[in-house]
């Protein structure tokens, strides 16, 4: 391996706290950025480390309290290097170790010598450049004077794969924050566990949401169910900027993969969604523990809730119609026979008045329409349930957790009977279920009404996880984010929100640094299941290239009618 010009050597360090590198006289210090990559060249290995600090540092105290003057280059110069000198901080991640190249590989007899001959270009350089070293984590440290490099598109392939490697669902997320090489996701890995997008307003979450969800469905790794909050990922959304501009959506990227599911079909009309499937929900589809998660938002009391069991006992799935249609002399009849409340349950029926408000509820519905869903689940169609206008938190909440404990519901049942049968016909097809404001849903005070948090507690048991997209990741509970598998995260200035996100990790010390220091827009902070080791990217652009990379048809094809549609009633809508 060409490891060019070395940029320092080792001068202490410890396997828990991470190596002090001096850096050479010729090496400026403004060129090292904490998240850089960099490898340590040892004896026997060599070591992939992650730049976690740079410091300044002097040969005596005399030159601070007699610093030359600015005029005095001359002076400086002699210094530069001896007397004063930069010095960086290293967090080691993983080891190469060279394999033994005189021991002889398996072959691989059953392929042809003409099947050997086909291998791509890409197969062969990588199998060339990275078969003879072996990943394994940090146990050592390189010995002193070690010489610290740049690391190479080498390196990083070795580390993170490349994208068309046939043997793995490879998704480049990404690129480093000084080199133009692929960082890739492992997306087996990703669905195995659920995941995490966080940053604070502004950062790009949506767009790395997009990114995320787009590279699921190329790669065919899962189904997805999104509950689209404010409309951003179904069809097109509105691009930050001074100038008007749009981005496309999960259907206009995959047309034929997508299906669109909306609970205001008079919304999705007026922004030109073509094709979306109305959603209804009926009354006797919520239960008790759908009003304990939104008690906040109808400012329920314990007592109204109690009553509402009794409610419920004794009429079924129609209480809450029952409920809305008594009287206060029936009221008053049902809680001498049951020993109800009588306050609790008329202030229970004063504030049910206001489920009359959302559009997507009815009292009876004349079709199964999660049935529709959880149809379109098992025919591999990814489903975006678009709330339009009816995306308060009240209404996001209530259908979110209705539709999800359904269809959380119908995969236990399917992977119970996988589990018997053990038939590979009966493995349902792994489900990830995307919600946004997640910290609504995981808080320690509501996480154990929620389906969510059922969800993340049973990780991939029942071929289900979550991608959860939030701005306060400190307001989720902690069991839940001890579970996220892989985390994205986007800047966080919030002491509180830095530390949730390294709840469970170790050596998280070390990346606060990190974190902290990103840039506001496309730059994010990957750690967790999905990749071998936490790694700072430039995120992939989300834009025509993209498209045209990822998309199931090239973006000029795309039915101009219907974008124009989108389009104008996207500018009437913000008053252009």
């Amino acid at each position: 391996m060409d490891l060019e010009k070395p940029l320092g050597s080792v001068i202490q360090g410890s396997l828990s706290q991470g190596l002090e590198v001096r850096l050479h006289p010729d090496v400026s210090v403004e060129d090292m950025r904490v998240g850089k990559f960099l490898v340590v060249q040892g004896v026997r290995s060599r070591f992939f480390c992650m730049l976690t600090d740079v410091s300044l540092g002097t040969a005596s105290n005399r030159i601070l309290a007699n610093p030359p003057e600015p005029s005095n280059t001359f002076l400086k110069d002699v210094l530069a290097g001896t007397g004063t000198f930069g010095t960086i901080n290293l967090s080691p991640m993983l080891m190469f170790t060279p394999t033994d190249p005189e021991k002889p590989k398996a072959s691989n007899s059953g392929e042809s010598s003409k099947g050997r001959r086909q291998k791509s270009k890409a197969v062969a350089s990588y199998e060339a450049n990275t078969s003879s070293v072996e990943l394994l984590p940090v146990k050592t440290i390189p010995s002193h004077f070690s010489q610290v490099y740049d690391a190479s598109e080498r390196d990083f392939r070795a580390v993170f794969g490349w994208e068309d490697d046939p043997h793995r669902r490879n998704f480049a997320i990404g690129q480093p924050i000084d080199m133009d090489v692929p960082i890739c996701l492992d997306l087996d890995r990703f669905i195995e566990r659920s995941n995490g997008v966080f940053g604070k307003s502004g950062t790009g979450k949506s767009f790395l949401t997009r990114l995320l969800l787009s590279g699921i469905i190329r790669k065919r790794a899962a189904v997805n169910l999104i509950f689209d909050m404010h409309s951003e990922y179904g069809w097109e959304a509105t691009r930050e900027g001074k100038q008007f501009s749009t981005v496309k959506g999960l259907r206009q990227l995959f047309p034929s993969q997508v299906q669109i599911y909306t609970l205001d079909p008079e919304s999705t009309r007026r922004r030109g969604v073509r094709d979306a499937q109305e959603l209804y929900i009926s009354y006797d589809q919520i239960e008790v523990e759908d009003l304990m998660l939104v008690r906040g938002e109808l400012n329920l009391s314990e007592a109204s809730l109690e009553n509402a069991i009794i409610l419920r006992n004794e009429f079924g799935k129609a209480w809450i119609s029952r409920l809305l249609s008594m009287s206060n002399e029936e009221i008053q009849e049902f809680c001498e026979v049951k020993m109800g409340s009588k306050s609790s349950i008329m202030a229970l029926q004063r504030k049910l008045t206001r489920l009359d408000d959302l559009k997507y509820l009815r009292q009876t519905s004349p079709k199964n329409y999660v049935g529709q869903v959880l149809d379109s689940l098992e025919a591999g169609k990814h489903v975006v349930v678009e709330f339009g206008s009816q995306s308060n938190m009240l209404s996001y909440m209530l259908a979110t957790n209705i539709i999800a404990r359904r269809i959380h519901a119908s995969y236990v049942h399917k992977a119970e009977r996988f589990l018997q049968t053990k038939d590979p016909s009966d493995r349902p097809r792994p489900l990830v279920v995307t919600i946004e404001e997640a910290h609504r849903f995981l808080d320690p005070a509501t996480v154990r009404q929620t389906i969510f948090g059922t969800i993340a507690r049973e990780m991939r048991k029942y071929f289900v996880t979550l991608l959860v997209v939030d701005q306060r990741p400190s307001g989720i509970d902690n069991e839940v984010m001890s579970q996220v598998g892989t985390r994205i995260t986007a800047l966080l200035n919030d002491e509180k929100d830095i530390d949730a996100i390294f709840t469970g990790v170790s050596g998280g010390q070390a990346l606060r640094s990190v974190l902290a220091k990103l840039d506001s827009k496309q730059q994010a902070l990957i750690l967790g299941h999905a990749v071998p080791m936490p790694v700072v990217v430039r995120t992939r652009p989300y834009d025509e290239t993209f498209y045209a990379e990822i998309g199931e048809m090239p973006w000029e094809e795309l039915p101009t009618d219907a974008i124009f549609k989108a389009a104008e009633a996207a500018k009437a809508d913000l008053g252009f």
